[in-house]
């Protein structure tokens, strides 16, 4: 934690006024430019960036790339276990998918690990190993950060670096097509989901990126692709590699209008990353398998290790006979007498739908959730150890700036299971996500 350089730089704010106002006006001026909203608001209204000491930084790669081995042994054998694969509740359509060969072994080239840093834990809240936003974002908002006038005026004194990672997911991408259609092939690019989202600024960014870097590349919804001469194209825009975007649950809810990618994918008239494979270990209640005992077989002792320390105790809501810290318990018995540490997630969803949070819950309300949780997919998990600091916040309303305390939920970007830089949300409620409000800051690595 880098609470002596956090200080710094807040102190640089409160004492300087006219470096503050200029630093407010840059920041928004520049994120307007940039296009840096998401759902109409600024994705990041804070004037300071997340600092990590490099010797946390290195902790928290060491302990995702540990963890990664055990997730991707998960993925592995879901694809032969049925065991695993009902553990983890994919649906008829969802395996189908799954089952479908991409090409390559990988279960999940880009991922997402979101996670609290505290000085006494590090621990795991989820994984999006399905097509991880905020990457595009986090690169802009970062050149941004860096050219504050309060920054420069801080990184007088203090060595700051920076990460970006749009560069490792081109690579990431290109690596996948190589090995399947060998070297020497400069492939078109396309950045598939459906119009009209929030990210789709995100996806102009990564469009411009690509294109930069000499490869043909365009933002396509999957409801407008063709097959044309066996080819998947986009008008007149063929088709090599498939950045996809689209998730699982909402490409089947209109897999009808997007049958040309579904073929395409199928025949291996494209490459695709991530893969649809990546539903094997998407799924929250993979944080189940992991630690449930009557796995830790499938996975080292160093594996089993990190698992007991980073990843919450979590099970799937039902009436059944578990155990948790040693002990057997009766799991909705356990459930409804341990309201304060525990919180309910719908095993597929994202953006904080559908979650319920203990701690912040009456007794009353709380037995309903337990209803809707047995009704439905839902997995229980335990609390873990958040952290908090103080930001400056830039007030939209009227260009204010106050400092506020937020909660800190530290997202490492990972790539073939290697961490090459993270970004940081931000919040003042439990649920620190852009969709239910909050915003993200880049991540750097302060000394």
């Amino acid at each position: 934690m880098s609470l002596e350089a956090v200080r710094d730089y807040n102190s640089l704010i409160e004492r300087n006024p006219p470096l503050l106002e200029r630093s407010r006006e840059f920041l928004i001026d520049r994120f307007r430019e940039a296009g840096l909203v998401f759902g109409g608001r600024s994705l990041s209204p804070y004037l300071r960036p997340h600092f990590a000491k490099d010797q946390d930084w290195r902790r928290i790669s060491a302990a995702c790339e540990t963890v990664w081995g055990a997730i991707e042994k998960v993925g592995r054998i879901a694809q032969t276990e049925p065991t695993i694969l009902q553990q983890l509740g994919l649906t008829e359509a969802e395996r189908e998918l799954a089952s479908i060969d991409p090409g390559y072994e990988d279960v999940s080239v880009s991922a997402r690990l979101d996670s609290f840093l505290t000085d006494e834990a590090y621990q795991f809240v989820e994984l999006n190993a399905e097509c991880p936003a905020g990457i595009a974002y986090a690169d802009t908002a970062t050149r941004i950060f860096l050219e504050l006038p309060v920054m420069r005026e801080f990184a007088r004194d203090h060595h700051v670096r920076p990460m970006y990672c749009r560069g490792n997911l081109l690579d990431s991408l290109l690596s996948v097509y190589a090995g399947i259609r060998g070297a020497g092939h400069k492939p078109n690019i396309a950045i598939v989901d459906y119009r009209g989202l929030p990210t789709q600024r995100e996806f102009e960014l990564f469009k411009d990126f690509f294109t930069k870097a000499g490869y043909s590349a365009t933002v396509a919804d999957p409801r407008e692709l063709e097959i044309c001469d066996g080819a998947l194209c986009h008008g007149d825009f063929k088709i090599d590699l498939v950045y996809r975007r689209v998730l699982v649950t909402e490409f089947l809810e209109k897999v009808d209008e997007c049958r040309a990618l579904l073929d395409a994918y199928r025949s291996g008239a494209v490459v695709m990353v991530n893969s649809f494979r990546t539903k094997y270990v998407h799924k929250k209640m993979l944080f189940g398998i992991l630690t449930d005992e009557r796995n830790s077989h499938y996975f080292t002792g160093r594996e089993n290790d990190l698992i007991r320390r980073t990843i919450p105790w979590t099970r799937k809501v039902e009436d059944v006979l578990t155990r948790h810290d040693g002990k057997a318990v009766a799991l909705l018995e356990f459930v409804r007498a341990n309201k304060d540490n525990l919180v309910l997630k719908p095993n597929d969803d994202y953006g904080g739908h559908g979650i319920f949070i203990g701690w912040e819950t009456d007794q009353g309300a709380w037995e309903n959730a337990i209803q809707t949780a047995t009704r439905g997919d839902y997995l229980v998990q335990e609390r873990v150890s958040t952290s908090k600091e103080i930001f400056p916040f830039v007030n939209e309303a009227d260009g204010s700036v106050q400092m506020v305390e937020q909660l800190l939920d530290v997202d490492p970007l990972l790539f073939f299971g290697k961490v090459a830089g993270a970004f940081t949300r931000l919040s003042s409620s439990s649920l620190a996500n852009v969709s239910s409000g909050g915003g993200m800051v880049p991540t750097m690595i302060v000394e």
